[in-house]
């Protein structure tokens, strides 16, 4: 399976994502039937009409591929602008919660659920709004009056509703699982979307009797003592216990969702038809709400070998079901849009002392790159950065934030790479010196390593080389996400800066 983008041969607009699968593969080698295939195309088309939902364009197939042209959501990974173990302000969260809840709801209102809501699938258009991606697990609940439940194990641990793991068999001779109700889990799903928004983190690894998080959630009612549920805002408890109550009977119904005070509480970021009032303003926040002290030291929360996950996405049945665009890992002659300086900078480099009309350009570039804000001890963004701004990606980037720069030779700043990823417990193959250098491309590091919940992240730290003038360059360290929590993704690199502080250029306030 491969994502890209595209355009039409005679216009260079609009871009969009162009889904394509290996049919004899996908069947062969990933156990999918021919209907799973066509039932993603059927229902994305049939629900790909909501402003927060990704657009479906068309599809179609050959004797080998199937393909599915959609809505590219230019804006990238909503949670990649969130700070882990932070979340976002209480009316960004509101926003992006009360978007979601329209999306799902309207894909609900067509008899359809998601069954796979997550971060990973929540992206972000231009103009930075909500949008519900990947329709590889949905499923048609109810069609002419008639409903139906589920039995299939599907889903992301931390976000899965409990009642689907009891479709879990170890013993194929046992009794056949329960079903469960798929509307009621992506209700359950939005709950914990809302937590990690709120707090930057998921409330459990996964709701089963392994995790004593969930166990002490489920015994109190939702009045847990873990210290993560002291940071919810206390109107925010009650609406979080009615989307996450174990008994799917019991859970909040959209309708209650929107009713609910927290729901309707007035907030600036939201105008009257439901869209983003400012997007400048949304934008400015959310990017002023990233921030790594250099002076703190990493979590101690470990990576851990691949291959220890109960990553219910390496089920077959999930395997397809990406959405958008990623890097891919083998494919090296795909280039994928490394990011331009929004101020570029001049190309031949000299040796000795940088002129001041070279730092002073590597200055005024520095300032106008939005993930250079992040390592500001100043609260606040940049003027250079809100001055000029009319529209969000003015301010929040379309690409990862996860990126630094630095000053160490080349060979010393991927030594320096390898070491803190050794001591995070990333199995790293360290390149050997002769195939460091190729133009300005100056190494690939691979990431494989379970996150702190258990699950697949997987990577790549690209280093390339930038230069400033005649005479000044520094090293452009982008941490370039395939697979995995974004939010996670986001704590593994602010990780890896404090690790390689001694690395990472900040210019002088």
């Amino acid at each position: 399976m491969y994502i890209k983008k595209a355009v039409p041969l005679d216009a260079p607009t609009p871009v969009f994502a162009v889904k394509l699968i290996h049919k004899e593969y996908a069947i062969k080698r990933g156990r999918i039937t021919e209907k799973q295939l066509k039932m993603e195309v059927s229902l994305h088309s049939y629900v790909g009409q909501h402003p927060n939902v990704i657009e479906w364009f068309a599809s179609g197939e050959d004797p080998v591929w199937q393909w599915i042209a959609m809505e590219y959501a230019s804006g990238g990974d909503l949670f990649d602008k969130i700070e882990a173990d932070v979340g976002v302000p209480e009316d960004v969260a509101q926003l992006y919660f009360l978007q979601l809840v329209g999306g799902v709801s309207f894909i609900h209102s067509k008899g359809v659920a998601h069954r796979d809501l997550k971060p990973e699938n929540i992206l972000m258009s231009e103009a930075g709004s909500l949008k519900i991606a990947d329709f590889g697990l949905a499923c048609m609940f109810a069609h002419k009056d008639k409903r139906k439940t589920s039995s299939t194990l599907c889903g992301s641990p931390p976000y899965i509703a409990p009642e689907i793991l009891g479709c879990r068999r170890t013993d194929r001779n046992a009794p056949p699982a329960p079903k469960y109700d798929p509307e009621m889990a992506d209700i359950w799903s939005c709950g914990v979307i809302l937590f990690v928004l709120l707090v930057g983190n998921t409330p459990w690894d996964e709701p089963s009797s392994s995790s004593w998080e969930f166990q002490e959630y489920k015994r109190t009612g939702g009045r847990s003592s873990d210290p993560l549920w002291d940071r919810v805002p206390s109107e925010a408890l009650s609406l979080l216990r009615g989307l996450m109550n174990v008994d799917p009977a019991s859970r909040f119904s959209f309708q209650r969702v929107r009713q609910h005070p927290w729901s309707t509480r007035p907030n600036p970021h939201i105008a009257a038809d439901g869209g983003i009032a400012d997007p400048v303003n949304l934008a400015t926040q959310m990017l002023g709400n990233l921030r790594i002290d250099l002076s703190q030291k990493p979590s101690s929360t470990p990576l851990s070998q691949p291959g220890e996950s109960m990553d219910l996405d390496e089920a077959p049945q999930a395997r397809l079901s990406s959405t958008q665009p990623e890097v891919p890992i083998n494919d090296s002659a795909f280039d994928w849009e490394r990011p331009t300086l929004r101020t570029a900078g001049a190309s031949a480099v000299s040796s000795t002392q940088p002129t001041a009309a070279s730092r002073s350009l590597l200055l005024d570039t520095l300032s106008a790159e939005p993930s250079m804000s992040q390592f500001s001890q100043q609260p606040g963004i940049p003027l250079s950065l809100t001055q000029q701004a009319r529209k969000f990606r003015d301010i929040v980037p379309a690409e990862s934030l996860t990126r630094f720069f630095s000053h160490l030779p080349p060979l010393l700043l991927v030594e320096t790479l390898s070491d803190a990823l050794h001591q995070l417990n990333v199995p790293l193959p360290r390149p050997r010196q002769e195939d460091l250098f190729h133009g300005d491309k100056v190494a690939t590091l691979r990431v494989r390593a379970m996150d702190g919940r258990k699950q697949n992240l997987h990577g790549e730290i690209h280093i390339d080389r930038q230069r400033f003038g005649e005479d000044m360059e520094l090293f452009d360290v982008r941490f370039v996400k395939v697979k995995g929590d974004p939010l996670e993704w986001r704590r593994f690199f602010k990780n890896m800066v404090l690790l390689c502080r001694e690395g990472v250029y900040v210019p002088e306030e």
